[in-house]
C-alpha cells in the first residue's frame, strides 16, 4: 500500500519503499537509464526520480525545463548523460572515473565539456532559466553558458571570493558577492521579462535590472564557455534549459534529489 502525507505547501511527501511506476515521464527516463547502465537501478534511487518529477508537475515547473540532464544515480557515466527532458548532451573527454553516482561529474578545468545540444533560442529573450546543482569546485569556473559576446546566458562562480557572474540574455553580465558561499549549492537564472531576470545561489535569490537582447542558435555548454574556453574543474550533479520558473522550486526539488540519491546509494 502506498502512503501519502499531505504538505502545507500542497506537494505530497511520499513514503513508498518499494518503487511502483506513478508518472510515465519519470518511467521512461528510468527504463532508458536502466538500458544505458545494462542493469537496474535501486529501489530508493528510482523512487527519488519518480517523487522529483511528480513534484515538479505538482509545483508547475516541469513544463517549463525544455532540456535537462540528472548528472548523478544512474550507475554508469552513459547513464548520467540520458536526457531527463530534450536531447542528450554530447560529452566531451569526460571518462567514467570522472563520474561518482552521489555527487555527479566532475572536469578538469582544461578540455573536458558537455555540449547540450541545446540552443539559446530554446526560449524567448524574456522568458528564460538555466540551472545547475553545483556538489564542488576548487576555482573560478563556468557553470553553464551560451549566447554570444553581447547575448548570452552564463552563470560562472569565482570561488573563494564567493564572487558570482550572471547573465539572463542581456548586452552585459552582472557580478555580485553571494551571501553564503558554500557548496553544495543550486545554481540558477530566471527571466519572465524585458527589464530585469533573478539569479538564485544558496537559496537566495538575486533581483537584478538588466534589460533583456535577443536570442542566438549558439548551444548551451555545461563546465565550459561555448567557444569552448573558461573551463571548470567543479562537480555538478544537475542542470536544466528552458522557459522561466520558480528557481526556489526548482532549488528544493532538485536539492531533495540529491539528498535523496545520497541516502539510497551505497
Amino acid at each position: 500500500m502506498t502512503l501519502i502525507i499531505q504538505k502545507p505547501t500542497g506537494a505530497k511527501l511520499n513514503l513508498r519503499k518499494t518503487w511502483q511506476p506513478m508518472d510515465a515521464d519519470a518511467a521512461a527516463y528510468i527504463t532508458s537509464v536502466e538500458t544505458a547502465d545494462g542493469q537496474a537501478l535501486e529501489e530508493k534511487v528510482k523512487i527519488a526520480i519518480d517523487n522529483f518529477v511528480l513534484g515538479c508537475k505538482a509545483d508547475g515547473i516541469w513544463s517549463a525545463i525544455k532540456a535537462s540532464c540528472i548528472l548523478a544515480g544512474a550507475r554508469t557515466l552513459a547513464g548520467c548523460l540520458v536526457p531527463l527532458v530534450g536531447t542528450a548532451p554530447t560529452n566531451n573527454n569526460f571518462v567514467a572515473g570522472d563520474y561518482n553516482r552521489k555527487t555527479g561529474l566532475i572536469g578538469n578545468g582544461s578540455s573536458k565539456y558537455l555540449n547540450t545540444n541545446t540552443a539559446h533560442n530554446v526560449a524567448s529573450a524574456s522568458n528564460r532559466h538555466c540551472a545547475a546543482y553545483i556538489s564542488a569546485w576548487t576555482s573560478a569556473s563556468t557553470v553553464i553558458a551560451t549566447g554570444n559576446s553581447t547575448n548570452a546566458d552564463m552563470i560562472i562562480v569565482n570561488p573563494p571570493s564567493t564572487r558570482i557572474e550572471v547573465r539572463s540574455c542581456p548586452s552585459d553580465g552582472v557580478s555580485f558577492n553571494s551571501a553564503n558561499g558554500s557548496v553544495p549549492s543550486f545554481a540558477g537564472i530566471a527571466r519572465s521579462n524585458t527589464s530585469n531576470f533573478v539569479s538564485r545561489f544558496a537559496q537566495t535569490n538575486t533581483t537584478h535590472t538588466n534589460t533583456s537582447g535577443s536570442t542566438t542558435a549558439t548551444n548551451y555548454t555545461v563546465f565550459a564557455l561555448p567557444t569552448p574556453t573558461y573551463y571548470s574543474n567543479g562537480r555538478f550533479a544537475f542542470y536544466s534549459i528552458g522557459e522561466s520558473l520558480d528557481l526556489a522550486k526548482l532549488d528544493a526539488r532538485v536539492t531533495d534529489l540529491i539528498n535523496a540519491f545520497g541516502a539510497a546509494i551505497p
